[in-house]
């Protein structure tokens, strides 16, 4: 069987009638959710519809900082020129509404990795093999996901720009030309400007690169000139220094002042500085650790970890990883063998093997790894179709085969994308609240609210946090443990101590700076706590900005998860049993039960709750909902001394059956009942989605 690529030679205006083709598609297919989401009112804000990632508002509030400098206050806020999505969005918010580019400028990016793939193919004489795969991967499963529109964040550069590089080194590999080696080089070094996280990605690739030319061209000088050249793009120095070396190297080179001998010296020098510069064994090691890493932390102080928690780095099924790469188990298999296939066929597409197989560590890593892989098994996939048609009688029937075949690979993506419909971040209602009380705050102060909500909270109320969904370390100790405790004056004393440190100690962390000894010595967590709850005599820190605590009805699924992080011993390995908390909108009225769903079933009767086989009597029942003044009302019933609580909320259609822990917790007590010590707290915001408190010590 012939596993070559057919010569499919076009024009360039007709290469480029192929880019804009499949570039048409991508863009067409994510403009999908545009159009459903616009029928959809409480997703406006501004007359625009709103973004439906936490993470765009960390470079909105960039880019939004950039043009009026009103967060100038807020500590993690980014400089425009650290990040291309910051720095493109704040030149495009000159011209553009800011809230319009955040919604579309992951459409427009992320489409262009049908670019490199028709580019890549053309190398080969074979740009409708390109274009096929183009179509495949710009809108596959999990490229789709986290980049389609309103998907704003830096993921929009992931799979095109290591794409791009690649595109460069193969073009290298064959042509060996300085120019080409030149774009590698500068393209690299671009890299971390337009896709930082994937730093590790490209370490990958080139070392593959390296290994590459060292193999099949190791008799000639290009080859360690470009080693050499690759090597000083991955430096850790400034961009300035790189391009002093890199000119002068190439000036030298193409001045054939350099022998062989000195080449390959240099080359070997300028690879053992990047490894030792880029640490690049460490920067490896620990992301594979830091997504790996389970539980608490094992030396120290026992903080638990945030990785586990994260729905994109927890381990997944296998199928789930096929669907995500290439829509299904078989289509999967497909494109492995026509991978391996092409790489059999035309050795330099081995470069694209780190891609894929960091595509794959998703099993252990989680599923954000999976859009590495895309473009690659795209490429193996309709490979394959080529392969399989290789003998058909006619081209006619070869490209009707294989049209009808990628239409087909395209199908699941497509059902996916049609069926995904996805909210924005926030809702009109609780935007809406977050606008109102920005009117009453000052953007030198903190709101403290669990990491999922800081960015969100950034751009809608200018105020500032103690963790978000880029700082979210030790100190989620602190906030949960302010959301979750029984003790009212624990919760102020401690927002009030945490904020002031943080602040007073230039932004350091803060739990390890209240619970870490000048000697090292780590302090007794549980007895620092004991002394806020039950000391009369605390001295708190002099206040110099307000404080306010954030308490949205959206919270109310993720509060056991919030707990993990507090509800533990930090001076000693702690397996303490976690507390009850079940929250279902899924109820059943059987007459005589409630079935709660999960084995759960409410016995009226009874007034029992029967959880699997156990019985548990219901302590206290409440039913907590809003007149028609929107004031909230709280019938309480209690029917034993000892056993499980349950809270109906019939405004939202929510049954909560909760222990005592939960129940008297700073959320449960102040969000559901609007309970709160008055010479604590006094409420700014009290909405049936948002409620906001202001401390008052």
């Amino acid at each position: 069987m012939n596993f070559s690529l057919p010569n499919e030679r076009t024009s360039t205006l007709h290469l480029i009638l192929l880019m804009v083709v499949a570039y048409a598609f991508s863009v067409a297919m994510r403009l999908i959710w545009i159009d459903w989401a616009s029928g959809m009112p409480e997703f406006y804000w501004n007359n625009q519809l709103m973004i439906n990632t936490n993470d765009g508002y960390y470079f909105a509030t960039a880019a939004h900082n950039a043009l009026s400098h009103i967060f100038d206050a807020n500590p993690r806020i980014a400089e425009p020129w650290s990040s291309a999505t910051i720095a493109l969005t704040a030149l495009l918010s000159k011209v553009f509404p800011l809230e319009s580019v955040v919604l579309y400028l992951p459409v427009f990016i992320s489409s262009l990795v049908v670019v490199p793939l028709i580019l890549i193919a053309r190398l080969f004489n074979a740009p409708y093999f390109g274009f096929f795969s183009a179509l495949l991967a710009s809108i596959a499963w999990s490229y789709y996901n986290r980049t389609m529109a309103g998907y704003y964040d830096t993921d929009m550069f992931s799979a095109m720009a290591p794409m791009m590089i690649v595109y460069f080194l193969i073009a290298t590999t064959m042509k060996e030309n300085i120019t080409w080696a030149l774009l590698s080089a500068f393209s690299i070094m671009f890299y971390p400007f337009l896709y930082d996280q994937g730093l590790s990605v490209i370490y990958a690739v080139s070392i593959f690169y390296m290994g590459y030319m060292l193999v099949f061209h190791r008799k000639e000088s290009f080859t360690y000139y470009s080693i050499a050249l690759l090597s000083v793009s991955l430096f850790l120095v400034p961009v300035w220094i790189k391009i002093v070396l890199i000119a002068t190297l190439t000036f030298l080179y193409q001045r054939g002042i350099l022998s062989i001998r000195v080449l390959i010296i240099l080359g070997a020098a300028a690879f053992a500085v990047f490894l030792v510069n880029g640490n690049v064994a460490s920067l490896i090691w620990a992301k594979i650790l830091s997504y790996t890493a389970k539980g608490t932390e094992s030396e120290g102080l026992h903080f638990f970890q945030v990785t586990q928690t994260v729905r994109e780095a927890g381990k997944i099924p296998f199928s789930e990883i096929a669907n995500r790469i290439s829509g299904s188990i078989p289509l999967l298999f497909v494109a492995f063998i026509g991978y391996i296939a092409l790489v059999f066929r035309h050795k330099a597409f081995v470069l694209t093997l780190p891609l894929l197989g960091i595509g794959l560590f998703s099993f252990w890593g989680g599923l954000r790894f999976t859009i590495y892989a895309v473009p690659v098994a795209a490429l193996g996939a309709v490979y394959f179709l080529y392969v399989i048609t290789a003998t058909a009688a006619s081209l006619k029937i070869r490209y009707g085969i294989i049209v009808a075949s990628t239409l087909i690979f395209l199908s699941p993506h497509i059902a996916h994308i049609l069926e995904y419909k996805v909210p924005t971040v926030m809702s009109a209602k609780e935007v809406s609240a977050l606008e109102k009380f920005k009117s009453l705050s000052d953007s030198k102060d903190y709101t403290v609210a669990w990491w999922d909500y800081g960015y969100p909270l950034w751009f809608y109320t200018h105020t500032n946090t103690l963790i978000d969904g880029g700082k979210h370390n030790h100190d989620n100790f602190i906030v949960s443990e302010i959301l979750t405790t029984s003790s009212p004056i624990e919760a102020a004393r401690l927002a009030r101590i945490a904020v002031e440190t943080y602040v007073s100690s230039g932004y350091k962390e803060i739990a390890d700076t209240l619970f870490i000894g000048q000697n090292g010595v780590p302090k007794n967590v549980s007895d620092y706590l004991d002394t806020l709850r039950y000391e009369e005599s605390v001295v708190l820190p002099k206040k110099t900005r307000d404080v306010y605590v954030y308490l949205p009805w959206r919270m109310i699924d993720i509060l056991p998860t919030i707990t993990l992080f507090s509800n533990l011993d930090l001076n000693a390995p702690d397996n303490r049993q976690q507390p009850y908390m079940y929250s279902t909108a899924s109820v059943q009225d059987t007459g005589k039960a409630l079935d709660l769903g999960n084995g759960i079933t409410v016995l009226k009767e009874k007034n029992i709750l029967k959880i699997g086989n156990q019985e548990i009597p219901i302590k206290e029942f409440y039913q907590v909902g809003y007149d028609q003044n929107n004031k909230l009302q709280v019938n309480r019933q209690q029917f034993a001394s000892e056993g499980l609580n349950i809270v109906y909320m019939p405004n939202y259609g929510r049954f909560m059956v909760l222990d005592d822990f939960y129940l008297n917790s700073t959320y449960i007590q102040m969000f559901v009942f609007e309970h709160y010590d008055k010479d604590l707290f006094e409420p700014v915001i009290l909405d049936p989605m948002t409620k906001i408190y202001k401390l008052k010590i």
